[in-house]
């Protein structure tokens, strides 16, 4: 039996705000991931060409085709009106999720790795992504921490000899 990777037991809330941090202890690094805003200015529907839905078979929001169409179409059409309103209300939002490394108080990077685009406080949504998400990126996370450190030694050593 291997031995199990490291991951973030504490998880994101169902309802974040920026700023917002997790940690988790992985020997003697200490990674912390926190919710920083996206300041990207696309609006949802410029994000994604198939956001708004279509009866025409050559968009990217076509709905399909059967029974039921009319239906689906105006339930879609309701999700992406709902989900345009909370963008303009401010309800959710695009986030990034930044991973930092440190050793006791000694920060080594804080921006070792990241991901960015990633809705938060999304509509229906209990942002269990954002929670995943540090877990994905804490490998990398770790590799550049241990290559800052060794930079840092060698810095360090250079400048004391």
């Amino acid at each position: 039996m291997g031995a199990r990777e490291p991951e973030f037991s504490e998880q994101f809330l169902p309802y974040v705000c920026l700023g917002d941090s997790i940690s988790v202890d992985v020997g003697e690094y200490t990674v912390t991931a926190r919710i920083a805003h996206d300041d990207t200015v696309d609006k949802p529907d410029e994000r994604d060409c198939g956001f708004w839905p279509s009866l025409d078979p050559n968009a990217a929001g076509f709905i399909g085709v059967g029974n039921g169409w009319r239906k689906r179409f105006e339930e879609q059409q309701a999700k992406a009106e709902s989900v345009m309103a909370a963008w303009k209300n401010d309800e959710w939002f695009y986030c990034g999720i930044i991973l930092s490394v440190s050793i006791g108080e000694t920060e080594l990077t804080d921006h070792a790795a990241s991901l960015w685009g990633i809705e938060a406080n999304y509509p229906d949504s209990d942002n269990a992504y954002l929670s995943q998400v540090p877990n994905e990126l804490l490998p990398e996370a770790l590799d550049a921490a241990k290559l800052e450190r060794e930079r840092l030694c060698v810095l360090f050593c250079e400048s004391a000899a």
